[in-house]
């Protein structure tokens, strides 16, 4: 199943090369009060959601084109990224001054540098576009396998992992050069783009043997596979675990390959990676 957000936090339903609203799904989703829960609702519930729109009438299909994306998923606990997760990367950002910007972290290995959290502020979807928010420095494109957390757990064994996994998307992880900590500054409102859809776990049996690619302007700047990741989807969950507890909705951006390049406003972004599709970015000014 893939299940879409767009327009006024509408749900789709990505089927038949369109999009069928399905929102009215949402009314399996338990109330709340306050203090309201520090997860996603409609990831803690997507079996129930799922099988809700099942039962319910679907509206004609929407072509996906005229429909604003937003992120698939609404009100993360925390966004996890792998820095360096590929070989190739790891050394374009050691070697290259424009993108370790004298930054040591960029010469330690993953196993090394561990994880690191992103603002859930820099979140949309790939309908929102991203702004470039300083536009003096150098920003560039990364663009990642994200996945999403279904249930909640702590000290998770590899062995276990994916049993814990949601469903996957393509993430851009934009990155602006510098000296500053990593989540300072891949942290700017846009700068985590999540999309276009959430593709259910049943649908993608080995997240490791994807191919990725992003273009921007047509040209090609990254292209490679998930094998190629240093650690696997289940490894960085293990990871993860073993320091603090994972939450339904929690976003993992799995690490790019090498490639990465700078993106500047008036940039349109494709990225696509198998079984899951495509979306396109537009860049802008502030």
């Amino acid at each position: 199943m893939k299940l879409c957000r767009f327009d006024d936090n509408r749900l789709g339903l990505v089927k038949d090369r369109g999009v069928h609203d399905v929102t009215i799904a949402f009314d399996v989703l338990p109330e709340f009060s306050y203090p309201l829960p520090t997860h996603d609702a409609m990831i803690a519930n997507l079996p129930a959601v799922g099988k809700r729109i099942l039962e319910v009438t679907w509206y004609p299909p929407i072509p996906a084109e005229s429909l604003k994306l937003l992120s698939p998923v609404a009100n993360p606990g925390k966004i996890v990224a792998a820095p360096v997760n590929y070989q190739k990367h790891h050394a374009e950002a050691a070697q290259d001054p424009r993108i370790h910007s004298g930054n040591p972290a960029h010469t330690l290995t993953i196993q090394q540098a561990g994880l690191f959290l992103k603002a859930n502020s820099s979140l949309v979807g790939p309908g929102q576009g991203v702004a470039i928010c300083k536009p003096e420095r150098r920003t560039d494109h990364e663009v990642e396998l994200a996945f999403v957390i279904g249930k909640p757990g702590a000290n998770i064994s590899r062995e276990d992992a994916l049993s814990y996994v949601a469903g996957y998307a393509i993430g851009l992880d934009i990155s602006l050069r510098g000296s500053e900590d990593r989540s300072f500054r891949k942290s700017p409102d846009g700068y985590t783009v999540l999309g276009p859809w959430l593709v259910t776990a049943d649908e993608i049996a080995n997240p490791g043997e994807l191919d990725l690619s992003l273009t921007v302007n047509g040209e090609t700047r990254q292209s490679s596979n998930t094998r190629h990741m240093i650690l696997g989807v289940a490894e960085l969950i293990e990871l993860a675990s073993s320091f603090y507890t994972l939450h339904p909705g929690d976003i993992f951006l799995t690490g790019t390959p090498e490639g990465v390049s700078p993106i500047v406003a008036g940039d349109r972004i494709v990225a696509t990676i198998e079984k899951i599709g495509s979306m396109e970015v537009e860049v802008r000014s502030a």
